[in-house]
């Protein structure tokens, strides 16, 4: 299937703007720029897709208002800096989309929306609802309560696991570059990459951070990864320059084509493997390693050795061998301060002892995700 026909194909597709591509080299909104995004989101519906944005920008925009001549470095300032800049972030949305009769709706996320299967659940289900409803659903991190998450990227990670969570056909990922080079686009001898099949054709390419790094977080690096995320879960991924999503979206040949490498997957555990990270550690035996590395089987108390960290019931946490290599990451059923009693003992002799409620597993295989190599907290 040629570029083309796969993007022109794709009835739902999710576009992710970063903060550069939006704003003035001071911070504040740049209507023009938003107003040229608008109208080419609304020809990309006026052909019969479905949009979903995520778009950065909402502590950038707040720099202006609150004269900060760029992006703070502490986690209040950053908060109170999206606190102002979100809802003029979306007002301004809400008007230029209101242009092209699209009513808007904005979504802001945590981690905690879509790993937890209660939250993902209904998480999953705003988002059908919206789309059913006609509404161009606009959504960026929950950046004003966020701890963690505040750092989590130039929201290119969150957008290829919204592109999983709605089920979309294609994302887009805008950006001030105009595609993956082989080098800094700047350098002699260095070359676009129009195609990207997998990680071979990655091989020798040499990664510097890009975009306005007053007022931007990500680099060509957090795109590589979206791309990799997305296009493991079978979502094809175009990365262009802002200015060219009208061709983009077209399906001209601009920009770099990821093209889909895996299958869909469970969208809970695909946040739980790319954008959690473990409260604690579990250290495990080497028929456990096997159990759950080989035979995806669900932990038990006897494959257990050792226990490290602070967590609750329903918390990631990281499983490692012996030797603190990654096996695996899963949603615990017991809090860290009762599982140590438990380590090394069956689930039958536990229920015995303590009663039926210990007959659980501490972490379920539906709730469990296999690491291949990636590196785990402390």
């Amino acid at each position: 299937m040629t570029r083309h026909d796969t993007v022109t194909a794709a009835r739902r597709v999710v576009v992710k703007v970063g903060s550069s591509s939006l704003t003035t080299a001071e911070g504040g909104i740049d209507p023009a720029r938003v107003s040229a995004l608008v109208d080419t989101l609304a020809s990309a519906r006026g052909r019969g897709a479905e949009v979903v944005l995520v778009s950065s920008g909402a502590i950038a925009a707040g720099l202006s208002p609150l004269g900060l001549k760029r992006r703070p470095r502490d986690l209040a300032t950053q908060q109170a800096a999206a606190s102002v800049g979100q809802g003029l972030l979306v007002h301004r949305y809400t008007e230029e989309l209101a242009r092209h009769g699209i009513t808007t709706g904005q979504v802001l996320l945590t981690l905690d929306d879509v790993t937890r299967r209660s939250h993902h659940q209904n998480a999953h289900r705003t988002f059908a609802r919206l789309l059913e409803m006609g509404v161009l659903p606009i959504v960026n991190e929950n950046d004003t309560v966020a701890t963690n998450e505040i750092r989590f990227g130039d929201n290119d990670r969150l957008a290829a696991l919204v592109a999983h969570l709605v089920h979309a056909d294609l994302l887009l990922l805008l950006s001030d570059v105009d595609g993956l080079y082989t080098a800094k686009p700047t350098e002699p001898g260095s070359r676009l990459l129009a195609d990207v099949h997998g990680e071979d054709d990655l091989a020798g390419v040499r990664i510097g951070t890009a975009g306005a790094a007053g007022v931007g977080t990500g680099g060509m690096q957090t795109k590589i990864e979206a791309a990799r995320i997305a296009t493991g879960a079978g979502v094809p991924v175009v990365l262009a320059a802002a200015d060219q999503a009208a061709a983009a979206l077209a399906g001209e040949e601009v920009g770099t084509m990821f093209h889909p490498t895996g299958r869909r997957r469970p969208t809970r555990l695909l946040w739980l493997a790319h954008a959690t990270e473990g409260k604690g550690r579990l250290f495990l035996d080497d028929g456990a390693v096997r159990a759950v590395g080989e035979r995806r089987a669900s932990l038990l108390p006897a494959g257990i050795t050792r226990v490290t960290g602070s967590f609750s019931a329903g918390d990631p946490v990281d499983l490692v061998a012996g030797d603190g290599a990654p096996v695996a990451r899963g949603l615990v059923n017991y809090d860290s301060a009762e599982l140590p009693a438990l380590i090394g003992r069956s689930t039958r002799d536990l229920a015995k002892e303590l009663g039926s409620s210990y007959e659980r597993e501490v972490i379920h295989r539906d709730d469990l995700v296999v690491l291949h190599g990636r590196s785990v907290g402390t």
